[in-house]
């Protein structure tokens, strides 16, 4: 009989130890485990945009800019692109990201993936951090079809903000025009449009599904894109309200790789009347031009 109780028992302590393992594998997976699903989408939808992708092998001629405004010409001449191949796509590898969710909010280290089109301007961002060092946390950014929308998720699970409309489509095309320079095969496109303003500034306006934005790039004496200024953002306020601000991407501490310069560090600021929110400060590690070259 006591034997009988005793073996009843080990059972018991066997079945709360691997419901107690079941359990933490499940934490484990939650708080630890990196293979999403919305990295699963995140991935997915760059396949299916380098799908779309219609470029060749062209060399980029000298011809080809003389349209342009003459800092962008000088921006390209400087910065190596004359004689390169186009690009049609582009992979950004970011490294040491610091990424704020609100103006009084701390600084999160991000991880964050990125990756932009040419043939149709698209822009799919994938972000993972861990708030309080524990909790899981993943955005989903993106321009794609003419459309934006701003996801974010903690555990996988809990969706904290799904943005979309008006609003995120217009501030979603704005910041895919502010980076059309970094991979400047865009600049030539018909969804582009540029207005000459002086020898250091010129206006760039994108044109695309009905939706159309502008702002003000600014280059310095050697030729390197520094700012891109724009009205045509929208600061999303929570609970479905926006407000539109002056928005500034700064763009600096040029580097040269495979005879191309390109800007390792990007910033994102919001000017706002109390005074300027910046909000985004990332290294760009490497570029993959073409899902093929490194830089």
């Amino acid at each position: 009989m006591g034997k009988t109780k005793l073996t009843k028992a080990k059972k018991i302590i066997l079945i709360a130890i691997c419901i107690f393992a079941v359990i933490c594998g499940i934490i484990s997976s939650l708080i630890f485990g990196e293979d999403t699903p919305m990295k699963k989408i995140f991935l997915s939808q760059v396949q299916t945009e380098l799908e779309k992708c219609k470029i060749g092998n062209e060399i980029l001629k000298e011809e080809e800019i003389s349209n342009l405004p003459e800092p962008v010409q000088h921006y390209f001449k400087s910065c190596g692109y004359l004689g390169k191949e186009k690009m049609s796509s582009a992979e950004f590898i970011w490294g040491d990201v610091n990424f704020k969710m609100g103006v009084e909010k701390p600084w999160l280290k991000i991880k964050y993936q990125q990756n932009n089109f040419v043939t149709e301007p698209s822009r799919i961002a994938y972000i993972y951090s861990k708030m309080f060092g524990l909790i899981p946390f993943e955005g989903l950014d993106k321009y794609q079809g003419g459309q934006g929308n701003m996801l974010g998720k903690l555990l996988k699970k809990v969706t904290l903000f799904d943005v979309t409309g008006a609003e995120m489509n217009e501030s979603a095309a704005v910041t895919f025009l502010s980076e059309s320079l970094i991979v400047p095969t865009c600049a030539l496109q018909p969804y582009i449009k540029w207005e000459f303003i002086d020898q250091n500034r010129a206006k760039a306006i994108l044109e695309y599904k009905d939706i159309k934005v502008e702002g003000i790039f600014i280059f310095n004496d050697k030729g390197e894109f520094t700012k891109f200024e724009t009205d045509n953002r929208y600061m999303d306020l929570g609970d479905g309200r926006f407000e539109k601000h002056k928005w500034t991407a700064v763009a600096s501490n040029y580097i040269q790789k495979n005879d191309l310069k390109v800007p390792s560090k990007m910033k994102a600021i919001w000017n706002l009347p109390q005074g300027d929110f910046e909000y985004f400060d990332g290294t760009i590690t490497e570029i993959i031009y073409n899902n093929k070259q490194k830089l």
